[in-house]
């Protein structure tokens, strides 16, 4: 168990991550987004007291952006099609520099308190470390583990520090399995590899921001698992479905209050919502997003809207939010985005 000191390091450190993920710092107005695609390149846009996203313009030269981190004035991008991620400077949207990322098709990235950048490998199963340079640039990659599949090759789809920054974890689809390791001097030593059930197909994780709770999503099987969260060490409790057969959950989410969680189906298309208690969790019931494909998601800075990133349907749609109850309304409204794969606050 947590002892109360590290629980409050915890506790302290995911409320301050809520906070830079919602205003990153004080660097960009509040309005400010960026916008990922496939086949084109990072796009910006503004949202209006209303709501209502506009495209505002484009950043050339990063193209495939599925994945988007933010560390002070800087933006980090998976380049997926071209196995690279690339470090901007968003006071300006200038590219800094641009590096191979060791492994094909990344598709998430994360920064790490201790200065490094954590990039998850989907085709070839793999997850990489780069030093961050103090200019912001991506420097030499200092590891690079590769995971190894039981039934399946390995697809590591996600990698990122606990909200402590002791831990790094790392969820692979194709592997069943959520890997826990160390990183001392840009070097990754496993402490855990959590195997989920076959078939299970493990994509995106997400913590609660007070509790030692970590929400599990399952792409092939489309379920949440609640784990406990201890010592480095991940335990596996309630899981719970978040559609019927036939749908690929993407993107995971919790509210910053700790009550509420919401993960996107893809198939159905809907966003479902959860009612924390404990480290159990209750369907609230699912709304349609009003696009095809929602592959990503995230909550506006004030949490009123949740932004829905359609990738089929290339359109952002952005649904009401009752912060009361947790409950999701029709849509308000939709922004054309053609192949649109993520929607995230500067």
């Amino acid at each position: 168990m947590l002892d109360r000191r590290e629980f409050l390091g915890y506790a302290g450190f995911a409320t301050a991550a809520f906070a830079m993920a919602r205003t990153g710092g004080e660097l960009a107005a509040p309005s400010t987004v960026y916008l990922g695609t496939f086949g084109g390149d990072l796009r910006t846009g503004e949202v209006g007291d209303d709501g209502t996203l506009t495209v505002t313009g484009t950043v050339a030269g990063v193209p495939d952006a599925s994945f988007l981190a933010f560390h002070d004035r800087f933006l980090y991008t998976t380049n997926e099609g071209q196995g690279r991620v690339t470090a901007l400077d968003r006071t300006t949207n200038t590219v800094l520099n641009t590096a191979s990322s060791g492994g094909a098709g990344p598709t998430h990235l994360s920064v790490h308190p201790d200065g490094y950048l954590l990039t998850a490998n989907y085709s070839s199963g793999s997850v990489a470390v780069h030093r961050r340079d103090d200019d912001g640039t991506i420097g030499e990659r200092t590891d690079l583990v590769q995971h190894v599949g039981t039934d399946r090759d390995p697809h590591a789809h996600q990698v990122l520090p606990d909200p402590t920054g002791r831990w790094v974890l790392a969820v692979d689809l194709g592997a069943d399995s959520v890997y826990v390791y160390g990183l001392t001097d840009g070097v990754l030593t496993q402490h855990q590899q959590l195997r989920l059930p076959t078939g299970a197909g493990p994509r995106h994780l997400a913590f609660h921001p007070s509790e030692p709770l970590v929400y599990v999503l399952g792409e092939l099987r489309p379920e949440i698992t609640v784990a406990t969260w201890a010592d480095g060490t991940l335990t596996p409790g309630q899981v719970i479905p978040t559609a019927q057969g036939g749908n690929f959950p993407a993107e995971i989410a919790v509210s910053s209050d700790g009550r509420f969680v919401y993960a996107s189906n893809r198939g159905d298309n809907t966003i479902a919502a959860f009612a924390v208690t404990g480290d159990q969790l209750t369907a609230l019931g699912a709304t349609p997003t009003g696009g095809d494909w929602p592959r990503h998601f995230t909550l506006s800075q004030d949490e009123q809207r949740i932004y829905v990133s359609n990738q089929n349907s290339g359109t952002v749609t952005w649904l009401p939010r009752d912060p009361a109850t947790g409950t999701l309304g029709p849509m308000e409204g939709s922004a054309t985005v053609p192949s649109v794969g993520i929607v995230a606050w500067a």
